[in-house]
């Protein structure tokens, strides 16, 4: 059945199918097929986080393989859990499609988020399949802080410094590419697959970071929730646009104290300031961002 479709297989033939395809963790006590899963939380507390990705908006066919979709989608709910200062432990996936996507499609997808899921021990342990007219893929995320307080947005203090764990402004460039015909190259790829900085999340955590958030809808954009959420003014020192406002690189972004060591793997960009909450850049107003209903 090489040339095989859901409708072809069913639902739950797609269901046995992906379920094959899964890898188990230790996080995980019992994984796909029953009602649900059962996680591990040594924490004794569960760090959780979705997002929706829909064909059209947040991925192309034509522009990225099934696996490079899985990848990115797991990839984009496994940093938000990073920025909490957390380890991703599991994903639970819904699939909304066509009655004619081909099996191959929705089976190399389940492979893209089992590998992103394994960089950080994870695994994805259920979800649900559903026809519909637009391809969606819902991703939810699940971590456990180890012990460790979750790191918000609300806790950037005048007087510490802005870090950032990661690169900015490659996937921009790399949907410019894709955009002008451009189907192959380094940037192309960091569009299609982003690499989130997954270790940085505990790291900065344990070295005092004050707020923290995850680069999926701009720099400034993003630092913009933690400036209105911690009632501070962010001056980013002078960078290009993409840095400033591309986004889906998934970087990290924190504050940490001044006079706290910065950890290796991240560099300071800028400093937080009393004022009214605004982002600058250099001194000088600045916006940019994603926004799906602007």
């Amino acid at each position: 059945m090489a040339d095989a479709t859901a409708r072809d297989v069913g639902e739950f033939g797609l269901i046995a199918r992906v379920i094959d395809r899964l890898a188990g963790s230790p996080s995980v006590l019992l994984g796909p097929g029953d009602d649900a899963a059962v996680v591990a939380a040594p924490d004794g507390r569960v760090v959780a986080t979705t997002d929706v990705l829909v064909e059209g908006v947040h991925f192309r066919r034509d522009w990225s393989s099934a696996y490079d979709v899985g990848r990115k989608a797991a990839a984009s709910n496994l940093a938000d859990i990073a920025a909490m200062g957390a380890r991703g432990t599991a994903l639970l996936v819904g699939l909304a499609a066509p009655a004619d996507l081909p099996l191959a499609w929705s089976l190399e997808l389940t492979d893209g988020l089992r590998d992103e899921a394994v960089l950080v021990g994870a695994a994805v342990v259920g979800g649900d399949v559903v026809r519909s007219d637009t391809l969606v893929i819902s991703v939810t995320a699940l971590g456990d802080l180890d012990g460790r307080d979750p790191i918000t947005r609300s806790g950037a203090r005048p007087g510490d410094v802005v870090v950032l764990a990661g690169e900015l402004g490659r996937s921009a460039a790399g949907m410019g590419l894709l955009e002008a015909g451009t189907r192959e190259g380094e940037l192309v790829d960091a569009h299609r697959r982003p690499t989130p900085p997954y270790d940085m999340g505990p790291v900065l955590a344990l070295a005092g970071a004050t707020a923290m958030c995850d680069i999926s809808d701009g720099l400034v954009a993003d630092l913009g929730h933690v400036a209105r959420a911690s009632g501070v003014h962010i001056d980013l020192d002078a960078a290009d646009e993409l840095f400033l406002t591309g986004g889906e690189d998934h970087a990290l972004v924190a504050t940490l104290p001044g006079g706290a060591a910065v950890p290796e793997g991240a560099r300071v960009i800028g400093r937080v300031l009393a004022g009214e909450p605004a982002v600058t850049v250099a001194g000088q107003p600045s916006r940019g961002g994603w926004d799906h209903f602007a």
